[in-house]
């Protein structure tokens, strides 16, 4: 199983779900947690009878809202072993430091910081890794429209002090691209459509599939964005 952590207080729930349909084409058992404190999954993802806590199946993957601790989603589940025995990837969506801590994110296989270049993003984002122990490295996701190399100084100066290690490459996300228009349209229909999306943004999604995965090349990944696309 591989545990990805996707850090911060910028919206992230769309592009998870974005990344793990790639990965579900791929013949991937996936289930993303949404440990944030908005639980937004709770409003964009199509549930008969929710409660308290949750796991509901969206898209041939499995989403878990309102739990705990990965104690919580076992008992919900009805499984003695670990999660590892029912998926090969788990995402889990934080803005929190518990949420870090009690998803064990500091054992995570990769870790990655979204944001935008607002400061409450920014800074809401540093919050969640504030109680971090040791240092931990961190793969920038960013969402900006012009991607200002001031815009990235300023993230690396506000984290000054965090026990943080910036890997030297980052993921780029147009923000102004007509993106945010198509997602909106997909959460109306309760689908996941690729067809509309940017170049750019699947090529981000692309990516992150690419390194989440490690064993796929690229042309698979590129053929199972096709296949949303024909099934849009």
């Amino acid at each position: 199983m591989k545990r990805i952590g996707f850090i911060g207080g910028y919206d992230k729930t769309d592009l998870i779900i974005y990344v793990a349909k790639i990965l579900t084409v791929l013949g991937n058992r996936v289930l993303i947690i949404d440990a944030t404190v908005s639980q937004k999954a709770r409003y964009i993802v199509p549930v008969i009878s929710p409660t308290l806590m949750y796991v509901t199946e969206y898209e041939d993957m499995d989403i878990a809202v309102g739990f705990k601790n990965e104690e919580d989603i076992k008992r919900y589940l009805g499984i003695s072993e670990d999660l590892d025995s029912e998926y090969d990837v788990i995402f889990v969506d934080t803005d929190n430091s518990e949420g870090f801590e009690e998803f064990h994110l500091e054992e995570a296989n990769k870790n990655y910081f979204v944001t935008s270049f607002d400061v409450y993003s920014l800074k809401k984002g540093l919050e969640a890794l504030s109680g971090i122990k040791n240092a931990i490295t961190l793969t920038k996701v960013l969402f900006s429209k012009d991607m200002l190399k001031e815009e990235d100084d300023y993230l690396n100066f506000l984290s000054l002090g965090y026990k943080v290690i910036w890997n030297d490459y980052r993921v780029y996300f147009p923000i102004e691209n007509g993106d945010l228009s198509v997602i909106h349209e997909n959460q109306r229909v309760s689908k996941v459509k690729f067809r509309k999306l940017s170049v750019q943004y699947k090529d981000g999604l692309a990516y992150l599939a690419e390194e989440i995965l490690g064993d796929a090349s690229e042309s698979k990944v590129r053929r199972a964005i096709k296949t949303i696309e024909k099934g849009a």
